[in-house]
This record gives structure tokens, C-alpha cells and sequence, in this order.
């Protein structure tokens, strides 16, 4: 089931000093969705930020937010933010001792569901709860720092959930996080990957709607 694709700048490689201003200007750029990925020092060994970083940029945009939770345990928190203005909670099947359940609970704040498979989570570990899923993320780096190299290794990853999701007439997102530029997104959107995020090939980039166009294969 093809569906148009999207592109989604994470905030994470933005300027921290003014991130308001980088929010507009992706969004200018022709950013489709904002990534926030939320890092806990425990889960992932890197601490960003959390539910009122979200509720002061809310009112500045649009652009559904996309939070990416790598956090343990994930339930605590999925209130706080859904209250702040996620769009999107997307969680690891690890984070907690009950993946069917949270998904539920983040249905019922109204927000989107999605599960995110680190390189070494197998994708059987989340086939039974895609009636609950809106977004499957396929983790191409070790989450925790951005910048890090594409990982090859997780290309056919990509392939088995999209004939997983075709086969059974699913409508969700296969999106990929990690190592997004230019010259691998072409060999995801192959695979069959729908959403992309990006942090440093659009950030650390001068134009940043150059940087999403040469992504999306437009430049």
C-alpha cells in the first residue's frame, strides 16, 4: 500500500539555543512532521529533553509532533505527553513489561500509535500487535546519538515489515530513523520505507529545503 512520503527533521540536531526559529524554518523548508526524540540516560545513553520542551514549541506550528520515546519504563509518562502536544508516541517493545497495553493507552489519549524496532529486536516481536500500530520504526543506528552511520544490515528489515504490513492490509507507516541522507534513502524507499527522519542531513545542512528535497529525491 503505497502511501506519499514523508519527511521528518529531528529536533534533536536543531540549534538548542533557538528552537523556535529552527522549527519555522523546517517547516518553511517543507518538513512534513517534527521528530522528537526523548532520550533518558537509562534506556539510551544520552539524556534531550522532555514533555515541556514539546508544550512551548506546540503553539508555533502545525506539523504534527512525532515523539519518539526511548525511555524506560515509557507508561509513567505517556500522559504528560500527550497533554504536551505529541501527535504521535512511539515506543520500544523493551521499554515495558506490557507493549499491547501501552499501545492501547496511547490510542486512547488521541494520539498515534507506533512501536520502534532497535537493530537487534526482531520484527517477530511486534507482529501481533500491528492492529494496534499507526507507525512501525526501523532503527538503522543504535539509538541514542544522532549522526551515527547507516547500518546496512537492517535494509532487509525494512522488506519483511513491508510485505508483513502489505499482506495483511495494514495502513501504517514504515519509518526508518537513522543515517537518513540523500544517497540511503533511495535503497529505503526500495525496501519500502513511507517516512523518513532526519536530523543532521537536514540540520547540519546551510538550505535546509534543499537538504529535504535532495532527500525525498527532488534535487
Amino acid at each position: 500500500m503505497t502511501q506519499p512520503l514523508i519527511i521528518a527533521p529531528s529536533l534533536l540536531a536543531a540549534n538548542f539555543a533557538r528552537l523556535g526559529d529552527e522549527l519555522s524554518a523546517v517547516e518553511a523548508a517543507g518538513a512534513d512532521w517534527l521528530h522528537l526524540d526523548v532520550m533518558d540516560g537509562h534506556f539510551v545513553p544520552n539524556i534531550s529533553y522532555g514533555p515541556l520542551v514539546l508544550k512551548a514549541l506546540r503553539p508555533l506550528t502545525k506539523m504534527p509532533f512525532d515523539v519518539h520515546l526511548m525511555i524506560a519504563p515509557c507508561d509513567p509518562y505517556l500522559d504528560a505527553f500527550a497533554e504536551a502536544g505529541a501527535d504521535h508516541i512511539s515506543i520500544h517493545p523493551e521499554s515495558g513489561p506490557h507493549l499491547h497495553r501501552s499501545l492501547q493507552y496511547i490510542r486512547k489519549l488521541g494520539c498515534k500509535a507506533g512501536v520502534v524496532l532497535n537493530p537487534a529486536t526482531p520484527v517477530e516481536s511486534i507482529l501481533w500487535v500491528l492492529d494496534l500500530v499507526d507507525i512501525i520504526m526501523v532503527m538503522t543506528v543504535n539509538p541514542g546519538f544522532g549522526g551515527q552511520a547507516f547500518l546496512d544490515s537492517q535494509l532487509p528489515k525494512v522488506a519483511e515489515l513491508r510485505r508483513a504490513i502489505d499482506a495483511g492490509g495494514h495502513k501504517i507507516r514504515l519509518q526508518i530513523d537513522g543515517g537518513v541522507t540523500p544517497e540511503t534513502a533511495p535503497r529505503l524507499i526500495a525496501a519500502g520505507a513511507d517516512t523518513l527522519v532526519a536530523g543532521t542531513a537536514v540540520f547540519g545542512k546551510p538550505d535546509y529545503a534543499h537538504a529535504i528535497s535532495a532527500i525525498r529525491g527532488t534535487k
